[in-house]
């Protein structure tokens, strides 16, 4: 798993570094302004509205193409495959005739504050961003597809072509109008679905041209699914209520959440979607061959392997909040007010980051069991933690308090979730895992405090930028060889395979 993981994560740095050049150029072009609060609630809507739909079909395709590849074969796996994606494109056209219809009742639900012409610019923009749903779904179920035929690469690298298009969009809309980049973001999703077909074709998938939506194996998918659809659903609203909140707080607030939450998002798609990506076809089947023991070996692997990367980068999060987000963004139309926002709120949302990370692979390992229900009782907890503190917290602190409230509802949601999976499973090894993760977090602080000390005298000589650079590498160091000295499972054994990985190359060139 480490490998293929490896592989993923260096994939997903490439695909992640062209992400982070789209939000400056975003900011860079229209910084965190009224203009970029319209047009992230028009590309809100259609996710919200279809990536729970996404997200419940990607997770229950694997499962249940594979029992059917292994039941009948390859050429009913594709049928299914095919009609899936022919019933989704159904739904799709069905979802953006009603969001065409009703678009001005549906803004006004996710940006309350919303009003006059802002009000009028996010529902013309929305009208043209909604056409991305038709791409949405599909491209869900054709990145599962890749990856149950063992390419984890081209799923880790589609968005290349989305952030492509969308940061030359970007520039074009900067010197004509905003449409441009609303309809950038269509195009970008188009171009998406076209890799992932391109690659399934040549993984040998065959399109079938068939509509049955009383097909056996399509009813089993959507009832496995609908936990999962409403379990993301409800998570949704996290979103949904963060903004509407602060679309009434300050003007920018959006943006600057989004620009922060961007931020978390690469540490937790660098690494934790790295080993989840890799993870769940593997704990899918040892739990279909009945394997437990195995299924809680990786799982306790896995969440030694997050701990140890995301920990660390969260802190040093905290540590550098300000200096990263002007590292990042400081440019061009980003002002002073907007930097001081969205470094309290990347601050603040830097401490949920590994309760998040936590639930991504828990989430996994309840549904290699086909167990789907558990989880959304979970995110439920998680949302109404979320509303009550978002309300409290919003109040005395502003934008700040929504990052806040989010992070500790997600600490909450990992808590909920590792206590109903030990009586599901057993024990997984969490006493192990505990003094593990108080070790990692012993040394992120050390390495956190070094980092700090090091920035200090690095800005009496050195540019902002460079010695916040420098500031990292010392942190980086600092954290290895504290980690490497701490007796921890993960890190012996990861070093093991390492000593007798370079004895076997001595041998073979010897």
């Amino acid at each position: 798993m480490k490998r293929q993981a490896l592989q993923v994560m260096i994939a997903t740095i490439l695909s992640k570094l062209l992400g982070f050049v789209r939000e400056v150029a975003l900011s860079y072009a229209y910084g965190a302004s009224a203009t970029t609060d319209a047009y992230l609630i028009s590309q809100t809507i259609p996710v919200v509205v279809f990536s729970f739909i996404s997200a419940g079909v990607a997770t229950a395709f694997i499962p249940n193409y594979s029992g059917i590849l292994n039941k009948n074969g390859r050429n009913q796996a594709d049928r299914y495959t095919s009609n899936l994606r022919n019933a989704l494109l159904l739904v799709a056209s069905v979802l953006v005739a009603l969001i065409f219809l009703f678009t001005r009742p549906i803004v006004k639900v996710f940006a309350s504050g919303f009003s006059g012409e802002m009000l009028l610019l996010t529902i013309k923009l929305t009208r043209v961003s909604v056409f991305g749903i038709y791409f949405a779904g599909i491209i869900g179920v054709f990145t599962a597809y890749l990856r149950l035929h063992g390419n984890f690469i081209v799923p880790a690298l589609i968005s290349l072509p989305m952030n492509l298009v969308i940061i030359s969009s970007v520039f074009v809309s900067s010197k004509t109008n905003i449409y441009v980049l609303a309809a950038g973001g269509v195009i970008a999703a188009a171009s998406q679905l076209i890799v992932c077909i391109l690659f399934s074709r040549l993984a040998g998938y065959q399109h079938k041209p068939i509509m049955d939506i009383k097909d056996e194996h399509l009813k089993a998918m959507v009832l496995m699914a609908l936990p999962v659809i409403a379990g993301t659903a409800v998570s949704e609203v996290n979103v949904l209520i963060d903004r509407t909140l602060a679309s009434g707080i300050a003007l920018g607030g959006i943006s600057s959440l989004n620009y922060a939450n961007r931020l978390t998002n690469f540490v937790r798609g660098l690494f934790v979607v790295s080993v989840t990506t890799v993870l769940y076809p593997l704990i899918s089947r040892m739990a279909a061959e009945g394997k437990i023991v195995r299924l809680k070996g990786y799982l306790a692997e896995a969440i030694s392997m997050v701990s140890i990367m995301v920990v660390p980068a969260a802190v040093g999060a905290m540590i550098f909040c300000r200096e990263v987000v002007v590292l990042v963004f400081g440019r061009g139309a980003f002002t002073h007010e907007a930097i001081e926002m969205t470094s309290k709120a990347l601050f603040y949302y830097s401490i949920g980051m590994i309760g998040f990370g936590l639930i991504e692979v828990l989430t996994r390992a309840f549904y290699s069991l086909r167990d789907t229900k558990t989880p959304v009782r979970c995110t439920v907890v998680v949302v109404l933690a979320n509303i009550v503190l978002n309300i409290l917290l919003s109040r005395v602190m502003g934008i700040p308090g929504l990052a806040l409230a989010t992070s500790i509802s997600g600490i909450l949601g990992a808590l909920v979730m590792s206590i109903y999976l030990r009586r599901r499973i057993g024990s997984f090894g969490l006493r192990t895992i505990s003094l593990s993760f108080f070790k990692i977090c012993i040394a992120s602080l050390v390495m956190g405090l070094l980092a700090r000390g090091s920035l200090t005298i690095a800005n009496q000589v050195l540019h902002r930028n460079v010695a916040l650079l420098v500031a990292i590498a010392v942190g980086a160091l600092t954290y290895g060889l504290l980690i490497f000295n701490m007796r921890i499972p993960e890190v012996d054994r990861t070093w093991v395979a390492v000593k007798q990985r370079l004895v076997g190359l001595t041998d073979k060139n010897n």
